[in-house]
């Protein structure tokens, strides 16, 4: 019979889409049961190699945070009495302890665990690596979900390149016809890494006038924004797409101009490039657009940086509000020529002082 592993992202969309690689690493060995947030579920349904997603809102994950109570941990026993896995993976961000899971899963039975932890963790990881000493902390999600599951045993198979990747998605032709389209994604979950709604239906106006046809998308709670930055010049998408859906409009545009916002790993996934209005709230070496060519747009500078901030704590919100939708539009043309050349190139472009 084989090997059954639980692996474990308890965050957001993008955060499950940048473990696709060390999923498939190893499913490449194992049947894999993935255990996602209720956020990040809908995308591990969407990842190759996972045989079922189980969702568990973490009450030190979510936000807002759930209680943390026995109902809670009664219902982590349940899925893991359900999956009866052989071992867990545990994989987090550099700012997250896997040990408040790892004592749970190991009370519920689960012999191997494997993880990250820069604390002692004692009796609760057979396998631990030590971020900063056998890895850095600075470096790609994806990489960082990649190296848990080599040390827990598991690396990706001969022809397997390590980019992101989805399950095949549907059509998106009867939402945005045949002709090609540049896709703004103008929502992000973190208001902190929004761009302006004004510079967004400038941007789109500047894209139209410049020849290009735009289909911009959202959530049903963005619908409203969609629809302001849509006008009557571009395709309004707002509330009319899941992720599989979404996906696929991503997949069939030629660029997608998006916050550092689960949108951006999903562009990444279905191999489009993406234009990243990326707010320096987050360190962009782990959370920029992994494997597909990229133009990122935003200052570094601002007193923002690093702070992991929520709503952004600088008044202007310059590190995004700065950059002018023309700054947008040659980007855009930039990275649509650049995808004529050889795929995975990756470019960077800063906004002019």
């Amino acid at each position: 019979m084989s090997r059954r592993v639980l692996i474990v992202r308890l965050d957001s969309v993008g955060d499950v889409l940048l473990a696709g690689p060390a999923v498939r690493a190893v499913a490449a060995r194992a049947e894999v049961d993935l255990l996602c947030g209720p956020t990040g579920a809908p995308a591990g349904r969407l990842l190759p190699g996972v045989r079922h997603v189980h969702e568990w809102d973490c009450p030190w994950i979510g936000n807002p945070a759930r209680p943390a109570s026995v109902e809670a941990v009664d219902e982590l026993n349940a899925i893991v009495a359900t999956v009866r896995p052989d071992e867990a993976v545990i994989l987090t961000s550099f700012h997250q302890s896997p040990l408040p899971l790892a004592l749970l899963l190991r009370l519920a039975g689960i012999e191997r665990l494997s993880g990250a932890s820069v604390d002692y963790a004692g009796s609760l990881l057979d396998v631990r690596l030590r971020p900063g000493e056998d890895f850095p902390e600075s470096q790609s999600e994806v990489t960082r979900a990649l190296t848990i599951a080599a040390a827990a045993g598991y690396e990706l198979p001969p022809g397997d390149d390590g980019r992101l990747a989805v399950r095949p998605t549907p059509d998106p032709a009867p939402l945005v016809g045949r002709e090609p389209y540049v896709v703004v994604h103008p929502g992000a979950a973190v208001p902190a890494r929004a761009w302006p709604v004004t510079h967004h239906v400038a941007a789109v106006r500047a894209l139209a006038d410049a020849g290009l046809r735009v289909v911009v998308t959202g959530s049903a709670g963005e619908r409203g924004e969609t629809a302001r930055v849509a006008g009557d010049i571009a395709v309004d998408l707002g509330g009319r797409t899941d992720l599989a859906v979404l996906a696929g409009v991503l997949g069939s545009a030629d660029a997608v101009v998006v916050g550092n916002t689960g949108a951006a790993h999903l562009a990444a996934a279905v191999s489009t490039p993406v234009v990243s209005l990326f707010s320096p709230v987050v360190d962009e070496t782990c959370w920029r657009p992994f494997g597909v060519p990229t133009v990122l747009l935003g200052r570094t500078d601002t007193a923002c940086a690093g702070t992991r901030a929520r709503e952004c704590p600088v008044p202007g919100h310059p590190c995004l509000a700065d950059i002018e939708p023309k700054h947008v539009v040659e980007a855009v043309f930039a990275i649509r020529r650049q995808r004529s050349a050889e795929f995975g190139a990756v470019a960077t472009e800063a906004v002019p002082a």
